[in-house]
């Protein structure tokens, strides 16, 4: 039986950000998708990328890594990265869990990561 990935990418822009929408299960075997993402939103250098994980099911240790690693790269790049939930229960324990939830900024809707309200860091 071939291969099929539980995971999807959907990468867009809008107004002045990249919005990317995740969702299914993230886990080793899907490892690159994110990274891509990320490769997308450094070529188009926009001031904000957004990152919709609400439709995230599962994400492993290599997924919170690839959420540190865009955070480290938008950082240095001054931009600025926002997830979007409202984030799962499993994605807000893992995020939880390793210590990581206040270093990241998040808004409830897209709407607000757009600029209808500023997002909070750390608040699911």
């Amino acid at each position: 039986m071939p291969w099929r990935s539980r995971a999807r990418v959907h990468v867009r822009q809008m107004q002045r950000a990249l919005v990317i929408t995740a969702s299914g299960e993230f886990d080793t075997d899907e490892q690159d998708l994110l990274p891509a993402a990320w490769a997308e939103a450094d070529e188009q250098a926009l001031p904000l990328t957004v990152l919709d994980l609400s439709g995230v099911t599962f994400g492993d240790s290599s997924f919170l890594d690839a959420l540190l690693h865009a955070r480290a790269l938008h950082h240095s790049a001054g931009r600025r990265l926002v997830l979007v939930g409202p984030l799962p229960p499993s994605i807000l324990l893992l995020l939880t869990v390793t210590h990581v939830l206040e270093h990241f900024d998040i808004a409830d809707s897209l709407t607000q990561a757009l600029g209808g309200e500023p997002p909070s860091p750390g608040r699911p």
